[in-house]
């Protein structure tokens, strides 16, 4: 899960990296399993090709944004998700936002799961940090990577993950 700052020299420098954010696109996609395809697109073209964390972006876009129109208020006539992109920290961060669920809140579901209920865990995974906050009109789940990534690849899944 995402670190969480422990002491105030922590805080100051998620404050310092914070101030060195870049955001590099937003997108606000109607809440329907449709238009999921459309926020892949979004970070394809945000990132470009040339990095290897692009792949694994679109990747955990995908599932992130799947757990939004599936399972969060976002899914009822009107409603929206909002993908937003930010370089920070050497790395890239994604931002799903959906109108948060009264029923539910992110969790990462064991290798057990027969059939779906994976999406957390490709994120658990192959992120380099991810995490959620929430509040009572809406959940944001994010994941970090790190720019020209020499670690977790989609190759890197445990088994049964997939």
């Amino acid at each position: 899960m995402a670190a969480v700052a422990t002491s105030a020299s922590d805080s100051a420098e998620d404050l310092a990296i914070m101030a060195s954010a870049t955001v590099i696109g937003s997108l606000a996609i109607e809440g329907r399993p449709e238009c999921v395809g459309a926020a892949r697109s979004f970070v394809a073209r945000a990132l470009g090709g040339a990095d290897p964390a692009t792949d694994v972006a679109i990747l955990l876009t995908s599932e992130t944004v799947t757990n939004a129109v599936l399972h969060s208020n976002s899914r009822r006539a009107g409603g929206t998700v909002t993908v937003t992109v930010v370089e920070i920290g050497g790395g890239v961060r994604v931002e799903v936002t959906d109108e948060g669920s009264d029923l539910s809140i992110p969790e990462v579901k064991g290798y057990g799961c027969v059939s779906g209920g994976h999406g957390l865990l490709l994120v658990q995974t192959l992120a380099d940090q991810w995490g959620y906050s929430r509040d009572d009109s809406r959940t944001t789940v994010w994941f970090w990577l790190a720019r020209g990534r020499g670690r977790a690849s989609l190759n890197d899944l445990p088994d049964g993950a997939a």
